[in-house]
């Protein structure tokens, strides 16, 4: 068997070696006579596994310890929703950087509870850019600020943490948490479905500074109470114990590698790589964002002859590059290059891309 390189924006690469592992221990996990996914949440074993997830993603984070760590079902989407139920009184203004599609997704889940403010929008330049921060409307009674870290299908990142002042500072770190070193006290949350670079679909990260858990929030089910769950040990309820497992090897397998320092200078090197291939290509191919807020995890780019889209995606998969065709909201091509993907992956695209320039330019 041969693997693809996966560049696909979520469900996303996983690396070889965890899935060997957890090949390997598929039917019988630590010595316990069964799978891990067959085994109780409160054993010993797993409780365990659990603790030691938690300290591993500590240490690749630099994760202060007045801050709560919380593995919890569903993805980014879900946390939208319960973010204003645990840190919003009814009614009470939340502020919104858009800068994507997923910023605007935070608002449509967080209506329903709070009064949304757009503090600042890219929209009007098709979200190729992040508003300068000079321009933002901030409230001065916002519950949170809320940004998103990396916008995974307009390919915008946040270069650097913004200054809010003293309103807590929330962020989406879906598709960028542990790509490079982030100083974690400068938010008071930041959370993230797992599914491109912390493990597969179906568990998410909170990490959620410890005094905000004891604002009342809004009336809520238990399930819903963040509090509860960190009291708890995320084990409120049956957690996503496959997941969390796959998670606790990924965490893994990036200290192993070299922690977020080393990823920081892989995916710098496949960023690299990649944009070189589009702005060296005399327009054959391109990136609208602008150059000091590109993603490094997610570039989409566009053919000059969008009629060749799906020849590219259809030859890019021969090639054994999957999952490059591009959201479709923007449409065109797009690249995801989270931790899994090695710098070879990223190189087979350039070459490939430089093949097929050659071929039908």
């Amino acid at each position: 068997m041969t693997r693809a390189f996966n560049f696909s924006a979520g469900p996303a690469t996983l690396p070889e070696a965890v899935l060997r592992q957890a090949q390997a221990e598929m039917l019988e996990w630590n010595g316990v006579g069964a799978s891990v996914v067959e085994i109780s949440h409160r054993s010993a074993d797993f409780v365990a596994l659990a603790a030691q997830s938690e300290a591993d993603l500590r240490q690749l984070l630099a994760i202060p310890d007045d801050y709560a760590v919380l593995f919890l079902s569903g993805g980014a989407t879900t946390q939208q929703a319960l973010l204003p139920l645990n840190f919003a009184a009814p009614g009470q203004t939340v502020d919104f950087v858009v800068t994507g599609h997923w910023g605007k997704t935070a608002i449509k889940q967080a209506r329903t509870y709070v009064t949304p403010h757009v503090a600042a929008d890219g929209e009007a330049g098709g979200y190729r850019d992040i508003p300068p921060r000079a321009s933002w409307q901030l409230s001065a009674d916002a519950a949170y600020v809320h940004i998103t870290a990396n916008e995974t299908i307009h390919g915008v990142e946040f270069r650097d943490t913004p200054d809010v002042g003293a309103v807590p500072l929330f962020a989406d770190f879906s598709s960028s948490i542990a790509s490079e070193p982030l100083d974690i006290s400068r938010y008071g949350l930041i959370y993230a479905g797992a599914q491109k670079n912390l493990g597969p679909v179906g568990i998410s990260v909170v990490i959620v500074r410890r005094d905000l858990l004891e604002r009342p929030g809004q009336p809520r089910a238990d399930i819903f109470n963040y509090r509860s769950h960190a009291a708890r040990d995320s084990m409120l309820n049956t957690p996503p114990t496959w997941n969390w497992y796959l998670l606790g090897l990924t965490v893994k397998w990036m200290l192993d590698q070299g922690g977020v320092e080393e990823f920081a200078r892989r995916n710098a090197e496949k960023a690299r790589l990649v944009y070189g291939a589009i702005d060296g290509s005399g327009g054959y191919y391109r990136n609208e964002v602008a150059p000091a807020v590109r993603s490094r995890m997610n570039i989409p780019f566009f053919l000059a002859d969008e009629r060749l889209d799906a020849l590219f995606v259809s030859e890019s998969k021969a090639a054994g590059l999957l999952a490059l065709k591009g959201h479709k909201a923007v449409g065109g091509i797009r690249a995801s290059l989270y931790n899994a993907m090695p710098v070879a992956g990223a190189q087979a695209l350039v070459d490939f891309m430089h093949d097929f320039r050659q071929r039908h330019g």
